[in-house]
């Protein structure tokens, strides 16, 4: 079973929110809400609010705290507030305050995929048995090159003609 929450319009940036989002991705909801605790930064404070959010509806619906994990974390981009700032000569110089909006995901299944895949398909996603077939097919090509490559470093790393 999932539960989620999203906050929306966030003052602070998303390149901010994304730092500190790493540090608790993979650990366990209940840990991370300590971990944000004590980060001095900003945006730990709002990703704290959303946590303690999500951990409140997961409690409402019945879940068990222990045996939840981090389904998906999304930052990102909301609206951006356009502002100005007098220039030099009478000009304005315009620059944008940037929103964010945080999706946090729990899960109480314990089947969910790394977040970092190696074959780069998203999480959640299955392979399709073509695409299994092509993955297998490079491997092994990428493996006889490499085996080529060795025998001739043996042989001193040219190929001798017959002739």
């Amino acid at each position: 079973m999932e539960i989620q929450t999203i906050q929306k319009y966030i003052h602070t940036s998303p390149r901010k929110l994304r730092l500190v989002t790493d540090m608790i991705r993979k650990i366990a909801p209940a840990q991370a809400l300590s971990v944000l605790k004590v980060v001095p930064k900003d945006a730990a404070k709002d990703l704290e609010k959303a946590l303690q959010t999500v951990l409140a509806n997961a409690k409402v619906a019945g879940m068990d705290e222990s045996k939840l994990a981090f389904a998906k974390i999304e930052i990102n981009e909301s609206m951006k507030m356009r502002r100005f700032r007098a220039g030099t000569r009478g000009r304005v110089r315009p620059y944008k305050k940037r929103m964010s909006n945080i999706k946090i995901v729990l899960s109480d299944d314990f089947n969910l995929k790394s977040p970092a895949s190696p074959r780069g398909e998203k999480r959640g996603e299955q392979i399709s048995n073509g695409s299994q077939k092509r993955i297998s097919q490079a491997k092994t090509k990428t493996e006889d090159v490499r085996s080529e490559k060795k025998i001739e470093k043996k042989e001193g790393g040219r190929a001798e003609s017959s002739e």
